[in-house]
């Protein structure tokens, strides 16, 4: 038997958490992998996800070690004009001989002014493993002699991929505004928005909150005002959006981002396995505790859940489709797994009062149009909740929209006329078109009724 108490729509309210001090402990982990090298910009902000009851008193921020966009310089001192020879020369007797075809390639297009070709052949290598240590070089002593002859796009795509090589946040964040200072807002709006994204994305790993959500909003501006944007783009911007609701622990526009974000990428391709499986892991979180979130079937078709099968958050994904189909038997079933999460476990009265929330909308649901007149009685057992607790309930979904409808406190009936549209799953569709077949017999049988009267008539 469930403590009304904790089972008491009235008790669950919106998620509360430290998240105010918790970004500095993220911080402190990020800063400490900056220095060897090992950023995963994904894999780290997931511990925003989590609570500590560490005291975090000690950590701080100093502007010193944080650069802002107001410290940060916005551009490189001019590179020495280009000798061709003697960088190709430099080049050849300095990198490994894996490397040499490209210097070689470069030499010659370059001569011959071969622009879209050079940019080809600087993008392999800018991919090949063992150009790592000399991307900064070839692309500040040698691109960026011509990069006003190059595609803006592919030059910010290129400045990009060469800066995530930087460990210094300051010096990676000069470099890339260096990089915005020389680009055209207005001739090259896709690779501004691209850049901006990026200088965002630098930023929130470094800890400027507020830098990010400035370059976000600047980036925004334009990219809404582009039709045809090149995936890539969008990518970067919902990517960066996505990480910083992530950290200020919005849920809801964080699973909004998110999803738009993986609407721009390959997740089979561009993903790597563990950030497929982190991705799937905080939409999940998300889901659950967004308090605008109560329909979860566009989550629940996409491909990126794939990645929860036969791990150790395969439980997560059961109970995403149980929220979906409202089943509180359930709910109760996978409850004593949520320890595991501590999140949840702490929020267990929002999620009680949000899964009986979801058992009303589908209760509602499956009846026909002509019959959603439903008594406190039958919402109570529908819900699993006491008869003097569903009123409230009911003015719970009415206030977030979920249902539209009139309450008879007397006879202690709801009347539903409408419901929030969802995405279906499989076998809702299904439901859906056994209710489409029956209407279509019935209506089969009023004309049957009707077709004497008509032929008499005419």
């Amino acid at each position: 038997m469930t403590d009304p108490q904790s089972s008491s729509p009235s008790s669950g309210s919106q998620p509360q958490s430290r998240w105010q001090s918790l970004h500095y402990l993220t911080l402190l982990f990020l800063k400490a992998l900056v220095k060897q090298g090992q950023i995963v910009a994904t894999t780290l902000l997931r511990l925003v996800w989590h609570r500590t009851t560490l005291n975090l008193g000690h950590v701080a921020c100093s502007e010193e070690t944080m650069p802002s966009s107001t410290s940060v310089p916005v551009e490189l001192p001019k590179p020495p004009k280009l000798d061709l020879d003697k960088f190709i020369a430099t080049a050849l007797s300095s990198t490994p001989v894996e490397l040499h075809p490209f210097f070689e390639s470069f030499g010659k297009l370059h001569t011959r002014k071969l622009w879209h070709q050079l940019t080809l052949k600087l993008y392999e290598f800018f991919d090949h493993p063992l150009s790592r240590p000399f991307r900064v070089n070839v692309f500040e002593q040698f691109v960026r002699d011509f990069e006003s002859k190059l595609n803006q796009l592919k030059l910010v795509e290129m400045g990009t991929k060469v800066s995530k090589e930087i460990d210094n946040p300051q010096s990676q964040l000069l470099f890339l505004n260096s990089i915005l200072s020389r680009i055209d807002a207005e001739k090259s709006q896709e690779a501004y928005v691209l850049l901006l994204a990026n200088i965002a994305y630098a930023k929130l790993v470094y800890g400027d909150l507020e830098g990010t959500k400035t370059d976000m909003d600047t980036a925004w501006k334009t990219l809404d005002r582009l039709e045809g944007v090149d995936t890539a783009v969008n990518a970067s911007y919902y990517k960066v959006a996505a990480d910083y609701y992530k950290a200020k622990a919005e849920y809801a526009p964080y699973y909004k981002h998110s999803l738009l974000y993986l609407a721009c990428v390959d997740v089979a391709t561009d993903l790597t396995s563990e950030e497929r499986l982190l991705r799937a892991h905080d939409l999940g979180i998300s889901a659950f505790l967004g308090d605008t979130i109560y329909n979860f079937g566009e989550l629940l078709m996409h491909p990126i859940l794939d990645a929860l099968d036969n791990t150790q958050y395969d439980w997560i994904k059961k109970l995403l489709f149980t929220f979906n189909e409202g089943n509180i038997g359930k709910f109760e079933a996978l409850a004593p797994l949520f320890p595991q999460e501590p999140i949840l476990d702490e929020n267990y009265p929002f999620l009680r009062q949000k899964i009986c929330l979801m058992a009303l909308i589908e209760s509602v649901f499956k009846r026909n149009a002509n019959d959603r007149t439903m008594s406190f009685q039958t919402i109570a057992e529908e819900t699993r909740l006491p008869v003097d607790e569903v009123e409230h309930l009911i003015m719970k979904a009415l206030s977030l929209k979920l249902i539209r409808g009139s309450l008879d406190q007397v006879d202690q009936k709801a009347r539903i006329t409408w419901v929030q549209p969802r995405v279906l799953s499989r076998a809702q569709i299904g439901e859906l078109a056994t209710r489409l077949g029956a209407w279509i017999d019935k209506l089969g049988s009023v004309e049957e009724r009707m077709a004497p009267h008509v032929s008499a008539a005419a």
